[in-house]
């Protein structure tokens, strides 16, 4: 559908245009606009994990376990780890809640359902839901998947559009560009890509240049 020498062209002209211009690191950001899909239809909502190539920065990452897993999670990495006898701490305490806000979450599949019925509501709105620790998964591998796996997602008022960060402006051109191309391959999975009508990209700060 999107050549990738336009993709790279594009990203090569935001760049371009923002160098030097902020006193801060701008993300790179991407702009799906699609037509005849109708987001307010729960059926046709986009909420599409995409593990980037080269992601521009790393998620926290909450595991949600108890006994060996905890301890195996903690040794993997794991930002932080919430044992059971916990989790209703963090249901009624605002500032715990909050501490959370932005991770991704993990959960043994003992425990998914608990923090379910005591957080889900708070983690659904941020579009954080848990994802189970599969059986005898590498807890290394599924650690650092999750720290570069980003959610793009229709949300607010589901109008036809996707917004999403593919990059900061200090990676090179190349590695933007195979984030992009990963999340469109991702993203026309789920919806045609004859129903994507516009693709834009830009900096944080900056003009939009258009891809398709």
């Amino acid at each position: 559908m999107v050549e990738k020498s336009a993709i790279e062209k594009a990203v090569s002209k935001v760049l371009e245009q923002s160098k030097g211009k902020r006193k801060f690191v701008q993300s790179v950001d991407m702009a799906i606009n699609f037509r005849e899909v109708d987001f307010k239809k729960p059926e046709n909502r986009l909420n599409v994990d995409v593990q980037m190539p080269f992601p521009a920065s790393l998620n926290k990452v909450v595991v949600f376990a108890d006994g060996e897993l905890a301890l195996n999670a903690k040794k993997a990495g794991a930002d932080l780890v919430v044992e059971g006898k916990d989790i209703a701490s963090y249901a009624t305490d605002a500032s715990k809640r909050n501490q959370i806000a932005e991770y991704s979450v993990l959960s043994s599949p003992q425990l998914i359902a608990s923090v379910g019925k005591s957080l889900g509501q708070f983690l659904s709105v941020k579009g954080n839901l848990p994802k189970p620790i599969m059986p005898n998964a590498n807890l290394n591998d599924t650690i650092s998947r999750t720290r570069a796996t980003i959610s793009v997602r229709s949300k607010g008022k589901y109008l036809p559009v996707v917004h999403c960060a593919v990059g900061k402006e200090n990676q090179k051109v190349s590695e933007i560009t195979e984030n992009i191309l990963t999340v469109l391959e991702l993203v026309t999975r789920k919806i045609p890509e004859s129903q994507i009508s516009q693709i834009f990209v830009k900096t944080t700060m900056g003009p939009s240049v258009k891809i398709l």
